[in-house]
């Protein structure tokens, strides 16, 4: 724990996310007391696709359903606490706290995800965030844009950049149970492993994955899906037909069974027409596995700067086609190479994250230089085999 006492942290979600629990129980040991308020502990919807809440460790839970709720929690906050909140619109009761903090004069950031602004419904949504940085960037001390040009798009709307801050979804460092030495022992012979894990819904665009790996040796590649959706069956189908025995479908599993899993293949694969980050993909890296990743996944900077794996357009099969090629291409995953990329990957985990995020904080109260995002840092001074 550092030694000078840090500013009172409260971050405020929906549910009771695994996305940023682990950073609030980390956040503690970087000298802040944390309080984490979410309006559920979890969705229906997010406990069916296998997801867990996580534990805070020393971090404060309070569970604030009502605008009542609320109202008592922020009236309580100390004078000199900083307020992480999810988001700026369609937020829900979170919304609810954030016009209050800001009555409040309480410092007060925005965590943000890649937007998906395509089409027309795009241009729309570009101004009504210009709007609503207009409204309140005179309150907002900071915002943390999560994945690959939210900054900039952020910017683009009328926040100061000085405001703005890459930032990432950090989540719990890998048990020590997840080895990446010895995931492969006596399978030298097996074909090449690529693994999905998500949802089976049109914007994963699992139909263009399996379109992909068809092009390909089928007698060298087999694809492990995790998870399920209103898709499986017509998925079940055209794998059948382009692949098949090559895939094998392991339905949903518990969040906290997946990196094992994903530590077991050479390559995650999430093909998305959009996902605001794509936590998978940090899963895959922080256990040494290599991740491809459409253009439109906000992981794609964690995917670049990782120097392994590819980022191919999002919605462009044969280019999905050519990444997946120079994986296989490039052989099943060495013990050495696994090993190095996974020590890189730490850079995505909770503790880096919380020592990041102290130190942002600590930036915006003028007591220290604006500090690098991790993965900038890492990747200073790293090679892969």
């Amino acid at each position: 724990m550092l030694a000078t006492e840090q500013s009172p942290v409260w971050f405020w979600q929906r549910i009771l996310t695994p996305h940023m629990g682990a950073l609030a129980a980390e956040l503690v040991d970087q000298g802040h007391a944390v309080t984490f308020v979410a309006n559920d502990r979890m969705s229906v919807v997010r406990a069916s696709q296998g997801w867990e809440s996580p534990a805070l460790g020393k971090a404060r839970f309070e569970l604030a359903s009502t605008s009542v709720e609320i109202q008592a929690l922020v009236n309580a906050a100390q004078g000199d606490s900083i307020h992480l909140c999810q988001g700026l619109r369609g937020n829900g009761l979170v919304g609810k706290a954030q016009r209050l903090i800001s009555q409040r004069g309480l410092r007060h950031w925005a965590i943000m995800e890649t937007v998906n602004d395509a089409g027309w419904s795009g241009a729309i949504k570009r101004g009504v965030y210009r709007g609503l940085f207009w409204s309140s960037h005179s309150s907002l001390q900071g915002v943390l844009a999560i994945g690959r040009g939210t900054l900039d798009w952020i910017v683009a709307r009328g926040m100061p950049r000085s405001a703005v801050f890459s930032f990432a979804y950090f989540l719990r460092d890998p048990e020590d149970g997840v080895s990446v030495d010895s995931a492969f022992a006596g399978e030298d012979s097996r074909p090449f492993r690529f693994i999905f894990v998500g949802q089976l819904i049109e914007r994963k665009r699992v139909d263009s994955l399996i379109e992909a790996l068809s092009a390909l040796n089928r007698t060298n590649v087999e694809l492990w899906v995790v998870g399920s959706g209103p898709l499986e069956a017509s998925l079940r189908a055209q794998s059948a037909q382009l692949l098949a025995d090559c895939v094998n479908w392991l339905g949903v599993q518990p969040m906290s069974a997946v990196p094992a899993l994903i530590a077991q293949a050479d390559c995650l694969v999430l093909p998305s027409r959009h996902d605001g980050w794509g936590a998978v993909v940090s899963e895959a890296l922080m256990v040494g596995t290599p991740a491809i990743c459409s253009d439109a996944c906000g992981a794609s900077e964690a995917v670049l700067a990782s120097q392994d794996g590819g980022v191919f357009p999002a919605g462009n099969t044969e280019a999905l086609r050519d990444c997946l090629a120079r994986q296989v291409e490039r052989g099943l995953m060495g013990a050495d190479r696994r090993r190095a990329l996974a020590e890189w990957g730490h850079c995505l985990g909770a503790r880096a994250g919380a020592v990041y995020l102290s130190q942002l904080l600590q930036h915006q109260e003028g007591k220290a230089e604006r500090p690098l995002a991790p993965w900038a840092i890492a990747n200073t001074d790293r090679s892969i085999k």
